[in-house]
């Protein structure tokens, strides 16, 4: 009896435990042939906020400070410089140099791609307090590649459209084609309506020219 009630409670315990996944969403797809793989050099764009409370923690190209604290390094808070300049974040993904969310959330992205990661604590940091950052924290970041060491930048970014949009763009002009049939055809009703009503007002007026004419008394 104690044995199943230890382990009942084991189990409630694993339960409360389970991680949760790492979240990406690709909010600009891109087409190219070389996307992002374990141990590239790769700049990056970036905004942070935290998941509870919406407020921003870092930023790129967004702040406007003099300087800012740069946290997305695994391990410790580096003081910088330059990201109220617009400067990206240069790192090698995959290689920890970033906190886990990141070194998976960034890998197969072409440049110019941007995706919005949601990034549990057990990819992020944990039950470690960091910064502005409360221990235990959901984080989100807007993410942008800006570019990768060694592939040369695009000179056009191809972007990729999505199933759904497709389907919503073939949907649309279905309509519009729809609705313009439509008012051709009341169109043409409403024509062939004033003919025949022409033509009733010819029948009537012959009609009363052909009457006998009634003599006076």
């Amino acid at each position: 009896m104690k044995a199943a009630l230890l382990l009942s409670a084991l189990a409630s315990a694993a339960i409360g435990v389970v991680a949760e996944d790492l979240k990406i969403d690709v909010s600009l797809p891109v087409v190219c042939d070389r996307k992002t793989k374990k141990g590239d050099r790769v700049q990056m764009h970036y905004r942070g906020t935290l998941k509870d409370s919406g407020e921003q923690f870092d930023a790129s190209k967004f702040l406007r400070l003099a300087s800012t604290l740069m946290i997305v390094t695994k391990h410790m808070l580096i003081q910088t410089q330059g990201y109220d300049r617009g400067t990206p974040l240069d790192f090698v993904v995959g290689s920890g140099q970033v906190i886990r969310g990141w070194d998976e959330g960034l890998l197969d992205m072409c440049i110019g791609e941007k995706r919005l990661l949601t990034i549990p604590p057990e990819y992020g940091y944990g039950q470690r307090a960091i910064g502005p950052i409360p221990a235990g924290s959901t984080l989100v970041f807007e993410t942008e590649l800006v570019g990768i060491q060694g592939v040369p930048k695009p000179e056009k970014i191809e972007t990729k459209v999505v199933e759904g949009a497709e389907t919503a763009a073939e949907a649309i002009s279905e309509a519009v084609e729809s609705a313009a049939s439509a008012t051709k055809n009341v169109a043409g009703k409403v024509a062939q309506a004033v003919v025949d009503a022409a033509d009733a007002a010819k029948t009537i007026i012959a009609d009363t020219d052909d009457a006998p004419e009634h003599e006076e008394l």
